[in-house]
Parts: structure tokens; C-alpha cells; sequence
């Protein structure tokens, strides 16, 4: 496989509807594996590893520097990289694994966030379900004729801290707007917090889940 990862496999012993989940910069496979025991049984989880390791610990789907002026920007080609692993992925994991290659949900948190966004609108063809936590949407990952795919299938829960210190609420609220015009059918919610995810953030996707898996 492609990338390093771990599983919590599923109660269906076929066509078990897969979750792939996509952690934040300096994070690593069991930050959001925390939220498995909590969500449906019949659902197969797989929570990956990002690719790039970080010092002194933690890992990274892209690089993210810092200029001179202490300008952050971010590496799009080693994120366009990550990308296509992520989507390359996919489809070991509907190979080696009893699931429903039609039943996919991709849920990102920041950086995995902004990686599940480009995975979806560059291979939506792999992907039904999108969980986009604290996260945006970065056009400069995402192909430019975008536009002339066939996004009819995709759902996006999008949610987004108000008070988020480390990405701004302002770049998440893009989303919507970028996704209507699509007429790709979202939700987006924010909640009272800092770049997290809080408990009723968690319910609500999960429900917003378990009416689509």
C-alpha cells in the first residue's frame, strides 16, 4: 500500500461503505482514529499517515514555510503529490478490503481538510462523501477544468471553528460559494471554537453521515 495506515474494519463481512480519514500538519494516523469507536459499525475506517515526516515529531501532507516576512505559504507541489496518493489509495484499499467502491467518505481535519477537498473535485469519480473539518478549499491543487467534471454524486459537510486561530474562518466560508456554483450539494456549519472540533461538531456530522452511508 501506498501509504502507512490503520484500520477498524468493518461488522459487514461485504460492500462495507469505507471511511478514509486524513489527519492535520504535525499530527499523525490515531489523532482522528479517536473518533472510530464512536461512529457506525458497519462502516470501514481506514486513518492515514501523511507522508512527510516532521521534526521532532508529527507528520505532514505538505510543507508548509515561512518567508522572511514570516509570510506562510504552502508547498502545492508536494500537496498535489499527497493528492494523488491519497486518490491512488483509494483504490488499493477497495481492492484489498471487503468494501463498496461506490460507498466512499473522505474526512479531513486542517491540512486533510484542504487534501480531501483536492481529492474529491480532481477524482470525484473515486469519492461520495466529504468530511472537511477546519479546512479550505486551495484552487492551486485542484485541476483547471474542474469545472467540466461530473461532481452530481458528491455530498460535503463543511464546518469550521469561528474563532480559529490558525486558518482563518473567512477562508472556510469560500467554500459553500465555490461548491454551489458546482451544484454540488453541501452543508456548512461553524461552531464556537479554536482550530478544533468540537461535540456537537461531532454529532452533527455523524448523523449527517449515518443518513448517507
Amino acid at each position: 500500500m501506498s501509504l502507512s495506515y490503520i484500520t477498524r474494519p468493518s461488522t459487514l463481512k461485504e460492500n462495507a461503505p469505507l471511511l478514509i480519514m486524513c489527519h492535520g500538519y504535525g499530527s499523525d494516523e490515531n489523532d482522528l482514529f479517536s473518533f472510530a469507536s464512536e461512529l457506525p459499525e458497519e462502516l470501514f475506517i481506514i486513518s492515514l499517515k501523511a507522508p512527510y515526516k516532521l521534526e521532532p515529531y508529527g507528520n505532514a501532507w505538505y510543507a508548509i514555510n515561512f518567508d522572511a516576512e514570516q509570510n506562510k505559504w504552502s508547498d502545492d507541489e508536494q500537496a498535489k503529490s499527497s493528492r494523488d496518493l491519497i486518490a491512488n489509495f483509494i483504490d488499493e484499499a477497495c481492492s484489498k478490503y471487503p468494501v463498496n467502491k461506490d460507498n466512499v467518505t473522505i474526512l479531513g481535519f486542517s491540512q486533510g481538510t484542504i487534501l480531501s477537498y483536492a481529492v474529491a473535485l480532481t477524482y470525484p469519480e473515486k469519492v461520495k462523501q466529504v468530511i472537511a473539518l477546519s479546512g479550505y478549499i486551495n484552487p492551486n491543487i485542484i485541476p483547471e477544468d474542474f469545472s467540466e467534471k461530473d461532481y452530481s454524486h458528491l455530498s460535503f459537510y463543511c464546518s469550521h471553528g469561528n474563532v480559529d486561530q490558525v486558518l482563518p474562518v473567512e477562508w472556510a466560508r469560500k467554500a459553500p460559494k465555490f461548491l454551489d456554483a458546482l451544484n454540488i450539494e453541501n452543508q456548512y456549519s461553524e461552531f464556537p471554537v479554536g482550530h478544533g472540533v468540537a461535540p456537537q461538531n461531532f454529532y452533527e456530522f455523524k448523523k449527517w453521515l449515518v443518513d448517507r452511508i
